[in-house]
């Protein structure tokens, strides 16, 4: 065997072999070299390209495509399939870029709106991931998918997730509205639900009180919103009030003269304000009794504090003059 066979052999192997692997796949044109050493080789040469031909090549190239681990790739679907993938690429680039945007803009008008910021990062994050959903769903039908079937699938689901998390979904919806009209604040002393005390945090789902011993209760707020909401700090003053009920027979001017006493007792406490003026009136008969009312103002933050200063002048006066009171 001569080198020029054995040349040719080696060159025309891969052109055998992308032939047998590809009948239909028209054959690439062998280099000139390959064909004029196949041209003078000897018949000789014939058993050596059959030997070379034996294991399959990993890759070879042709005119309208190649071979790749033995498959035939033509490169029109594949230049095509390209295309569609940087398409796609790109769209996400741009959707994540612009969601990234719109999230920081929603954050930033928020905040100088002075939005509640868990209400506004709520917000922020659901409109990122709409753009988002909407970009990925087109990027499916630039390859082909079934996009209303797709939105279908998602519809389906939504509604399946929407029954099960019912509760859930009401005390989320109910959240949003108190983020956004607001009734109370974090720090109002507030009846809600039954529940008294201190508005420690509002979040989407519940809402978490500080009662005057010491307990946290956390409220749903599908129970907030429902219900009727004693905001006792939203004015910056209070009255602090007491109510009374002296029997019939029992002088009403002296009741007066002891009541007042205890009046301005308690309106010269920390926190008392001289306007509204304090006042003492009679403001129901019962059965055998007549009822009497004391009213202070207050700061709203020390209304605690004078009322029960005038709990206690009341009681000192009326036992210094010795009057006695009865149940209503």
């Amino acid at each position: 065997m001569t080198l020029r066979t054995i040349t040719a052999a080696v060159l025309s192997a891969p052109h055998a072999l992308a032939h047998a692997i590809a009948p239909g796949a028209p054959q690439p044109a062998l280099p000139a070299t390959a064909q004029n050493a196949a041209t003078s080789a000897s018949p000789s040469a014939a058993p050596a390209a059959a030997v070379a031909s034996g294991p399959k090549p990993w890759f070879a190239l042709s005119d309208n495509g190649m071979v790749l681990l033995g498959y035939p790739i033509q490169w029109e679907p594949l230049v095509q399939m390209s295309l569609k993938v940087g398409a796609a690429l790109i769209v996400l680039v741009i959707a994540w870029t612009i969601s990234a945007w719109i999230r920081r803009l929603i954050k930033r008008g928020a905040a100088r709106a002075e939005f509640d910021p868990t209400l506004s990062g709520f917000l922020a994050n659901a409109a990122k991931w709409a753009i988002l959903t909407i970009a990925i769903v087109t990027c499916l039908g630039v390859f082909g998918v079934q996009t209303a079937s797709f939105a279908a699938v998602i519809a389906a689901l939504g509604l399946a997730i929407g029954l099960a998390l019912q509760g859930t979904l009401s005390n989320i919806a109910s959240g949003v509205l108190l983020l956004v009209f607001r009734p109370f604040k974090v720090g109002d002393s507030v009846v809600v639900a039954g529940q008294a005390g201190t508005v420690n945090e509002i979040d989407l789902f519940t809402t978490a009180l500080d009662t005057a011993d010491g307990r946290r209760v956390v409220v749903p707020n599908a129970q907030i919103a429902g219900a009727v909401i004693d905001n006792q700090s939203h004015h910056p003053r209070r009255r602090a009030e007491l109510l009374l009920s002296v029997p019939f027979d029992v002088d009403t001017e002296a009741t007066r003269r002891a009541l007042i006493a205890a009046m301005h007792d308690a309106a010269h406490t920390p926190g008392a304000l001289h306007d509204p003026a304090p006042e003492v009136a009679i403001v129901d008969f019962g059965k055998a009794s007549i009822q009497w009312a004391v009213r202070v103002w207050a700061r709203n933050q020390d209304v605690g504090a004078v009322r029960a200063r005038l709990l206690e002048a009341a009681k000192r006066e009326l036992d210094r003059a010795a009057i006695r009171t009865s149940a209503s």
